[in-house]
């Protein structure tokens, strides 16, 4: 088998060879070039100098310098670099060869191929552009090798794309239709649970004020744990303040609750529909002017269904000695009250509107039966209950204290009550207050006097223990009234008056004003009670006349301006 590199195998001939590409089974053929003298110098493996020839001895002292290499792209000659094996050239080889040129780390030098071989002419790498013809040529080919209809889907729009586009835009509105139903589906929940906690807030706050929230109502007891309204012991006094210069009452319940630890005062407006002793229809003002403390009691058991064990009349002047012997109180006052006695109506008001304001004796009574104008009995009777609670505050909490407290007023009790209970069970209220566990509630009442299962219930079963039993209104004579005096107020100072009077009250708004009062019954049986509802309202009895009643109601007044309400 013959030997490629035969011709220089035998050594360094005169001869030199150069790779000028690779034939069509990817062996490389060399041509033959002049041998050029180089000029040997040192070894050196840091400056990459090599011997001449396409050997080269690593170890060698010397070697001789690389002619310049012919470029063959640019048409030039380049200059020489020393010969060598560099393994991180990028362009063509050190020697002159190009990059890819065969390597034979043995020195052996390559053989002479004839150029009459025959074979294929091989591509050579990094070579010039075909020449113009050639390109020429080669564009014929890509003309006949590639049509246009090939490429005719960019131009002509494909009859599905339409359906892929709507079957795109459907796809994007369900997506669409989707995310809006989840969202309206949020908003139904978000909704629908803000409705739920209005709701849930809105029973605990119904429960709360109705005293059947477990754990926090008044009916439970100090350790937590809730015991029935009914089985609670209640220890309960009713307070009547008479004021002496006013000709007026205020009335208050004291309750001391044993089981639950707590204190509470409950105030009963005036215009409290009770029973009489003779089996008619009264007010609370009226019985304990006409009935006196046990008629009174009595009929308040009856409405409330409580047990009241004791009366305590507290007149003005004892309320003003008491005061003066806790020692004065703090109050919240809401009014600036005027000084009774002051001459003038520019002199300086005796008690201050404003917080934790203190009161003495005087001043606190002049606080308790101040009722502005234009103000109902209610608002009077509220400043009553916060006196009252301040005076408790002050009280003391020692028994035999407090008794002595009562002894020192000198005051007249009714009986069934000694100073020793009273002292003692003020005591144990005053405790309470200086506790924290004590309150003042206001008994709600409707216009005819009478207690609703609603508005009463927390408070009289709650509080008191007992069951609202209002006596039946059809038993009192009711009164319908206009008023047509022009003056607004005068329709509440009817009301109290027959209120008071054991009527019940029907309130008809305003009317144009008119110079006479008018009192009308429809039925000939109750003339006697539309005159007696003349006298109680103060108007002549001539104003009493038969007629028609729009209203249901027994009789019928239109107040007009000869009316003058009685004061206080």
């Amino acid at each position: 088998m013959n030997d490629r590199y035969d011709a220089g195998a035998a050594g360094y001939g005169a001869d030199q060879y150069e790779l000028v590409g690779y034939d069509e089974f990817g062996q490389p053929v060399y041509r033959q070039v002049q041998a050029q003298q180089t000029q040997q110098q040192s070894y050196d493996p840091y400056a990459q100098q090599h011997q001449q020839g396409y050997g080269y001895d690593p170890y060698a002292t010397g070697g001789q310098q690389q002619p310049p290499a012919y470029d063959y792209d640019a048409g030039q000659q380049q200059p020489a670099a020393p010969y060598g094996y560099d393994p991180y050239a990028s362009g063509p080889h050190q020697d002159g060869r190009p990059q890819g040129a065969a390597h034979d780390p043995y020195g052996q030098a390559p053989a002479r191929v004839a150029e009459q071989t025959g074979r294929q002419t091989a591509h050579i790498p990094q070579q010039a552009g075909p020449a113009a013809g050639e390109q020429d040529t080669d564009r014929e080919q890509a003309d006949r090798e590639y049509h246009t209809e090939q490429f005719a889907f960019v131009e002509e729009p494909d009859d599905n794309s339409e359906d892929v586009i709507d079957w795109l835009k459907f796809t994007e509105n369900r997506t669409e239709r989707r995310e809006e139903a989840r969202r309206r589906a949020r908003s139904r929940i978000v909704a629908l649970v803000v409705v739920l906690a209005l709701a849930a807030a809105g029973g605990v706050g119904y429960l709360w004020y109705a005293g059947k929230l477990p754990g926090l109502s008044s009916d439970d007891s100090a350790t937590g744990t809730a015991t029935a309204a009914g089985a609670q012991k209640r220890d309960v006094i009713v307070v009547h303040l008479h004021d002496t210069k006013g000709d007026g009452t205020a009335t208050a319940l004291l309750v001391d609750n044993t089981t639950t630890k707590r204190g509470t005062t409950v105030l009963l407006p005036n215009s409290l529909a009770l029973t009489s002793d003779d089996g008619t229809t009264t007010t609370l003002a009226k019985s304990v002017e006409d009935d006196g403390s046990d008629g009174t009691r009595d009929a308040l058991d009856a409405v409330l269904g409580t047990d009241i064990q004791g009366t305590w009349r507290l007149d003005t002047p004892y309320l003003q000695n008491l005061v003066d012997l806790v020692g004065t109180i703090d109050v919240d006052t809401n009014a600036d009250v005027p000084d009774p006695a002051a001459k003038n109506k520019g002199e300086a008001p005796l008690v201050n509107k404003g917080r934790d304001q203190t009161l003495s004796g005087k001043m606190a009574v002049a606080y308790a039966t101040y009722r502005a104008p234009g103000e109902s009995r209610n608002a009077q009777l509220e400043r009553f209950g916060q006196v009252m609670q301040g005076v408790l505050r002050k009280m003391s909490s020692d028994p035999g204290a407090a008794t002595t407290t009562i002894q020192t007023l000198a005051q007249i009790l009714d009986p069934s009550l000694t100073d020793k209970d009273l002292g003692t069970f003020l005591a144990r209220l005053s405790d309470l207050a200086k506790g924290g566990d004590y309150r003042t509630d206001l008994l709600p009442v409707q216009s005819d006097g009478t207690l609703s299962a609603q508005t009463g219930a927390g408070i009289v079963r709650n509080v008191l223990g007992g069951t609202a039993k209002s006596p039946d209104k059809d038993a009192a004579v009711s009164v319908f009234v206009q008023n047509a005096t022009g003056v607004e107020d005068n329709t509440e100072k009817a009301r109290v008056v027959l209120l008071n009077g054991g009527f019940t009250f029907l309130e008809g708004g305003t009317a144009g004003a008119r110079s006479t009062s008018k009192v009308v019954y429809a039925d000939a049986a109750d003339k006697t009670n539309a005159t007696e509802v003349a006298k109680t309202l103060g108007l002549p009895e001539s104003s009493v006349a038969q007629g028609r009643i729009s209203a249901s109601a027994d009789v019928a007044v239109v107040l007009g301006q000869d009316y003058e309400p009685a004061s206080g």
